[in-house]
């Protein structure tokens, strides 16, 4: 069965990303500074304190006998019982410059058959990096963002009551170093998106305020900065300088679908050239027209302005119609109440017959 979805709200994206492919934004926006990265972590460990909700797999009864074992306590594996311990992995991100010291947070997952991990406490579990040194300590109380309850009747589920946090609950051992300025003095940016129109401008846009040949675009995503003389003993202002100089990005046109809830998101520079669109018993027919707005007093500054806009409606034969925005074909979709399902439909056929003068996305 179709789940009919109303496109009045996709309509509603559609005029408010209209307009320009480029939009103005700042460097750091867009960019970021080569070395300038998080490092993932990961442990494995245990959650005690548990109300009888914890896991009773074998993995998790042998870490508690390998636990007590290292505190001195001999216990064979089949007296334990693991009711309220669960085992879980712990994961965190080491951010940038963090210091010995830091505190970052946890994240605790379990990995055993627990049926929540609310009013557990994680015991002291070591994070380590992909290469096999442990890099930040986390311990303490989690907190779950939902619940679980288990009664006569059945049981009631709320959330994601088998994964937890853990504010600021991994302690920073070890620092990862950081170099952001290379052996022949350069600085590299890295674009989010690469593109190449956005790369020349970042890179124009750099030279203009600190001299020509300061900035140069290798490819699509990388600009090469020269660090000034004078910046070169005190890089911090002038990095902070470039990321906050206004710059034009460009970008692709796309049209996103996520066919899971039915959305459909699209830019404004989304076009279509002619072609007629015939679903079902349905033809779509969008006519471009314009309109010409003459000031009263021409010679005193005004100016003749032409105005472009179009006419929708829904009609019983093919007709064919100019080149017009995407957001033209969703605004006669809606009111026609077609389905996301077919808006989707559409759009894919568009795609494959090379009137649809973007990149199809589906998600």
């Amino acid at each position: 069965m179709k789940t009919a979805y109303r496109i009045i709200s996709i309509t509603l994206l559609a005029v408010t990303l209209a307009g320009s492919a480029a939009f103005g934004a700042r460097i750091k926006d867009v960019a970021r500074v080569a070395g300038v990265r998080e490092n993932q972590l990961f442990g494995y460990g245990l959650v005690v304190g548990l109300a009888g909700t914890g896991d009773g797999v074998r993995m998790t009864k042998q870490t508690i006998a390998n636990l007590l074992e290292r505190l001195g306590i001999n216990v064979a594996i089949g007296d334990i019982n693991a009711n309220n311990t669960a085992a879980v992995m712990v994961t965190a991100s080491l951010p940038s410059f963090v210091k010995s010291g830091d505190s970052i947070d946890a994240v605790v997952s379990s990995v055993g058959d627990a049926n929540t991990l609310r009013g557990g406490t994680l015991l002291m579990t070591p994070l380590k990096g992909a290469d096999g040194k442990v890099y930040a300590v986390a311990q303490g109380a989690i907190s779950l963002g939902g619940w679980s309850e288990k009664g006569g009747g059945g049981s009631n589920k709320k959330g994601h009551p088998n994964v937890g946090r853990i504010a600021g609950g991994a302690s920073v051992e070890r620092e990862v170093p950081a170099e952001i300025i290379s052996q022949d003095n350069n600085i590299y940016l890295n674009l989010n998106n690469p593109d190449f129109t956005t790369a020349a401008h970042i890179s124009d846009k750099i030279n203009l305020r600190f001299g020509k040949g300061t900035a140069k675009a290798t490819d699509s995503a990388t600009i090469k900065i020269s660090v000034p003389d004078a910046s070169s003993e005190n890089v911090v202002p002038f990095i902070s300088e470039v990321e906050n100089l206004q710059i034009e990005q460009d970008q692709v046109a796309k049209v996103v679908i996520n066919e899971k809830t039915g959305t459909i998101v699209m830019g404004g520079d989304v076009t279509i050239t002619p072609v007629a669109i015939a679903h079902g018993t349905l033809t779509v027919s969008i006519k471009p027209n314009t309109n010409v707005n003459q000031p009263l007093v021409p010679f005193a500054g005004g100016n003749t302005v032409v105005i472009p806009q179009s006419t929708t409606k829904v009609v019983e034969n093919k007709v064919a119609f100019t080149r017009v925005s995407a957001s033209d074909i969703v605004d006669a979709m809606n009111k026609m109440k077609v389905t996301a399902s077919d808006i989707i439909a559409i759009f894919q056929a568009l795609k494959v017959s090379g009137a649809l003068q973007a990149e199809l996305v589906v998600m």
